[in-house]
C-alpha cells in the first residue's frame, strides 16, 4: 500500500516531480488504439495532481525513493510521516476528489496505458475509501486491524528507517536525522493515541498481540540509550563519512528524553488493554468484522472471492503441494516421521543446514548474492527487459528482526543511488536452511520483487503514482509467479534440495489459504491454526506462530500470493495457447510488467489487448 501521511508542503513535491527524467507518458505503440489527446491530458493531470498531493503527506516515502537530494527538499529530510487522524483524513480528500474526477472523463476515449492507468486508479480510489467510510478502527483505508502491531508498527519500522534509508553524508543529513528522531517520539504517541481510541470502540488487539508487541517494544526500550541502534547509527555513518560533531551525545540524549518517554507509554497503554483482552484470533472478532475480512479479500486479491472459495481452493493446493514433495523425499528413503522432520533429515544428510553462528549467516549472505548472479545469467532468454538498479542481500538488522518476516524486500531509490535490499531474517538459523534459500532469492530479489517494482519505478512512460503503487495480488502473485519461472529455467536440475525447498514454499503459500480462511472465516483458534499449518507445511512451530498472527493482523492479504500467481500463470497459458508459434514468453513478460502495477482484472484486460497485437 502507499504511504498516505502529511506535513511536507506541497511546494517541495513539485519539485521532487518536476525533477524527474520524461515527464510526459509514452502513448499506445504504432497500429495499437489511441486515446483521445485531450481526454489523455486530463487524466495525466489528474496522476501528477494525485502524486503531488501524496507525496506532499509522506516525506519518508520522499526519502526511500531517493526524491528528497537538494537544498528544496532539507524541510522534507526532518520530518517522518504524520500518523495522526487528520493527516489519514487529508490523505482520503484527496483520493475523493480524484474518484469524483475519474467519474467524469470518458474512458471510450482512453485506450492503452491510459485505460490502464485510469482502472487502476478507480479500484484503488474505489476500495480505499470503502474501508476508510465503514471501518473506524486499524489503519485508515486498509486492512491493518491494530494501529500498534507486531509486523509493521512505527515502533519497528521507524528505527529500520533511519538506519537504511535515511543517508548521512553531510552535518546537514546528520542534523536531519536528529530531527526525525525527535519526531519519533511524536508519531509512536499518535499511534498510541490511536491505539487507545480503538480499544475504546470494541477494536483492541487480542492477548498474543499484545504480548508480543510488549515484548518487542521492551526490548528496543531496554537498551541503553547510547547503544541503541537510534543514537549509534548516526555516529557511526557520519564517522565514516568524516563528518564532525557531536551526533552521539545529541542523539543518545534524543532517545533518552524523548523516544524512551515514548515507548514507555506505548508499553504502558498495550499494558493496559492486556488487562481485558481476550484470545479469539480472527477478523471476526472485530466490530463488523465479517465485513473487514471480505472487504481485506477483495482489496489485496483484488478480485471477489467468499472465504468458503478460499478455504477450498487451499485444500485442493495444498494436496498437490504435498503430493509433489512426497515424490522426492519417498524415494529417496524418506518414508518416517513428520513432512518437517522428513525434509530436515534430507537437508542434514545432504549438507544442507547452516551452522547457527556468525560463520553461518556469513555463509548464507555469500549464497544469496551467488544465488542473485548464477539466475541473472539466465534471465535473458526468459525477459526481454531488464532493470538497471542492483539488488544486494543483506542481514535484517538483529535490533529488530524478532518482528520481521523470514525475508523481505526493500526498493532502491529512483535513481538507482540506492540499490534494491534484500533482507533475511537469520535470528534462528534452524528456520533458514539451504533448503529454501534459493526459492527465497527468486522471491525477494530476481526475477521476483527486484525485478518487478524496480521495473515499474524506472519506467518513465507510466505516472510516478503507478510506479510506486502497492497492489498485493500483483506484487505477491508476480513473486510466486518468479519462483515457478526460476524453475522452469532449470535452476534446479542439478539441486535436489532447492527443488524441494521451491515445493515446500509452494505448499507454505497454499496452506495460507487454509489458515486465513479458517482464521477469519471458520472461526478458528489460533492454536487451531499453528497446529494445522506445522502439520501441513513441516515448518517449524516458532516460524508458523508468527505467520498466523500475521494472517489475523492483515486478513485477507495472505491468500494473495497464490490468487495472483494462479492468475499470472493462467494469462500466460490462455496466451500460449491463443498465439500458438507468434507466442514469445519474453514479450509475454514486457506486457504484464512494463504497464506497471494494477488489479488483477485489469492485468487480464492488458493481456488480452496485448494478444490482440501480436495476432496480427
Amino acid at each position: 500500500m502507499m504511504d498516505r501521511r502529511s506535513l511536507l508542503k506541497s511546494g517541495v513535491a513539485c519539485a521532487a516531480v518536476a525533477a524527474l527524467p520524461g515527464g510526459a507518458m509514452a502513448r499506445a505503440g504504432k497500429g495499437a488504439p489511441r486515446s483521445d489527446p485531450a481526454t489523455a491530458a486530463r487524466l495525466d493531470a489528474l496522476y501528477a495532481r494525485v502524486w503531488r498531493e501524496e507525496i506532499a503527506s509522506s516525506p519518508q516515502r520522499l526519502t526511500s525513493l531517493g526524491l528528497d537530494r537538494g537544498a528544496e527538499h532539507a524541510a522534507a529530510r526532518r520530518l517522518l510521516n504524520d500518523r495522526s487522524e487528520g493527516a489519514f483524513a487529508r490523505s482520503m480528500d484527496t483520493l475523493r476528489r480524484a474518484r469524483t474526477e475519474l467519474a467524469q472523463i470518458d474512458t471510450t476515449k482512453l485506450a492503452g496505458i491510459d485505460l490502464v492507468n485510469h482502472r487502476s486508479m478507480k479500484f484503488y480510489a474505489d476500495i480505499t475509501l470503502e474501508g476508510y467510510d465503514r471501518f473506524k478502527y486499524g489503519e485508515p483505508g486498509y486492512p491493518r486491524a491494530y494501529a500498534v502491531n507486531q509486523l509493521d508498527g512505527t515502533y519497528n519500522n521507524i528505527p529500520d528507517f533511519l538506519d537504511t534509508a535515511h543517508r548521512v553524508e553531510t552535518a546537514e543529513d546528520a542534523e536531519a536525522y536528529l530531527s526525525r528522531l525527535d519526531a519519533f517520539a511524536t508519531v509512536l504517541d499518535q499511534d498510541t493515541e490511536r491505539s487507545r481510541r480503538d480499544a475504546s470502540n470494541g477494536a483492541s488487539a487480542p492477548d498474543f498481540i499484545l504480548d508480543t508487541c510488549i515484548r518487542q517494544i521492551s526490548l528496543l526500550r531496554g537498551v541503553p540509550a547510547a547503544q541503541s541502534m537510534l543514537a549509534t547509527s548516526v555516529a557511526r555513518r557520519a564517522t565514516a563519512r568524516g563528518v564532525t560533531g557531536d551526533w552521539a551525545k545529541r542523539s543518545t540524549e534524543l532517545v533518552e528524553k524523548r523516544v524512551y518517554p515514548a515507548l514507555d507509554r506505548q508499553i504502558a497503554e498495550l499494558q493496559r488493554q492486556r488487562q481485558t483482552a481476550n484470545h479469539d484470533a480472527g477478523a471476526w472478532r472485530l466490530p463488523d468484522g465479517e465485513a473487514y475480512y471480505d472487504w481485506g479479500i477483495r482489496l489485496f486479491n483484488t478480485k471477489a472471492f467468499s472465504g468458503d472459495e478460499i478455504h477450498r481452493l487451499g485444500l485442493e493446493m495444498v494436496a498437490q503441494n504435498t503430493a509433489d514433495i512426497e515424490a522426492i523425499l519417498k524415494p529417496g528413503g524418506y518414508t518416517r516421521g513428520t513432512l518437517g522432520e522428513r525434509i530436515h533429515a534430507m537437508a542434514i544428510d545432504m549438507k544442507g543446514v547452516y551452522e547457527n553462528s556468525d560463520a553461518g549467516r556469513e555463509k548464507m549472505l555469500v549464497d544469496a548474492t551467488r544465488q542473485i548472479e548464477e539466475i541473472s545469467a539466465l534471465l535473458p532468454r526468459y525477459f526481454r527487459t531488464q532493470p538497471r538498479a542492483s539488488v544486494v542481500a543483506k542481514r535484517i538488522p538483529q535490533a529488530i528482526e524478532a518482528g520481521k518476516a523470514g525475508g523481505y524486500y526493500s526498493r532502491g531509490s529512483i535513481d538507482g543511488s540506492v540499490p534494491g535490499s534484500y533482507f533475511i531474517n537469520m535470528r534462528e538459523m534452524e528456520d533458514r536452511s539451504i533448503v529454501g534459500l534459493a526459492t527465497l532469492t527468486h522471491h525477494e530479489a530476481v526475477p521476483g520483487h527486484h525485478m518487478q517494482i524496480s521495473l515499474s519505478q524506472e519506467n518513465e512512460s507510466i505516472p510516478m503514482w503507478r510506479r510506486t503503487m502497492e497492489c498485493s495480488a500483483y506484487v505477491e502473485g508476480w513473486a510466486l509467479y518468479a519462483q515457478t519461472v526460476a524453475d522452469e529455467m532449470g535452476v534446479f536440475e542439478k539441486d535436489p534440495l532447492g527443488r524441494l525447498g521451491y515445493l515446500q514454499s509452494e505448499l507454505f503459500r497454499a496452506a495460507r489459504l487454509v489458515v486465513d480462511s479458517g482464521l477469519n472465516h471458520h472461526r478458528w483458534s489460533r492454536e487451531k491454526a499453528v497446529d494445522y499449518m506445522v502439520a501441513a507445511t513441516g515448518s517449524s512451530r516458532d516460524s508458523v506462530t508468527s505467520e498466523v498472527d500475521r494472517y489475523c493482523l492483515i486478513p485477507g492479504q495472505a491468500p494473495s500470493y497464490k490468487i495472483g500467481q494462479r492468475e499470472w500463470i493462467r494469462l500466460r497459458e490462455d496466451a500460449r495457447r491463443r498465439l500458438g508459434a507468434r507466442f514469445d514468453i519474453r514479450a509475454f513478460h514486457d506486457a504484464g510488467l512494463l504497464s506497471g502495477i494494477m488489479p488483477l482484472r485489469v492485468l487480464e484486460q492488458r493481456i488480452e489487448e496485448w494478444i490482440g497485437t501480436q495476432a496480427i
